[in-house]
């Protein structure tokens, strides 16, 4: 069973939801009505989260499901973990000002990476034993 895993999982979704949430209250916030995405920087920042949330999304729920079933659940967790808390901060960094994403972002696509090569790695590794 992946418990740790399938929790990261929904704490992900959680967080999507919040960026979707946000796009809303920004969009009152700053005047932008449906379905103009622009005309307003800080409300297109906001915009921005969400749809870079989304974008990263299917690069990372797949590697962090790959990572749980032939790595460790655990561990896939654990860097779930550290993706959300990425995210978190490139939120709160592109709320601020633009050039304030980078680390958030990079901690995210660091989390990311691993997931991805480290599942990569062992399934090669699996096949090449199993050959």
């Amino acid at each position: 069973m992946y418990h740790f895993t399938a929790l990261v999982t929904c704490l992900a979704i959680i967080f999507y939801f919040i960026t979707s949430m946000r796009v809303g209250g920004a969009r009152a916030k700053f005047g932008v009505k449906a379905p103009a995405i622009s005309g307003n920087s800080d409300f297109e920042r906001v915009f921005r989260v969400q749809m870079n949330t989304l974008e990263w999304m299917p690069i990372f729920l797949p590697s962090l499901w790959l990572f749980a079933v032939y790595d460790s659940d655990a561990v896939a967790a654990v860097m779930g973990l550290v993706w959300i808390a990425g995210r978190i901060l490139y939120m709160t960094g592109y709320a601020k000002a633009a050039e304030k994403r980078g680390p958030g972002f990079a901690i995210q696509a660091l989390a990311c990476a691993v997931l991805l090569l480290g599942s990569l790695g062992t399934i090669i590794w699996r096949l090449i034993q199993a050959g």
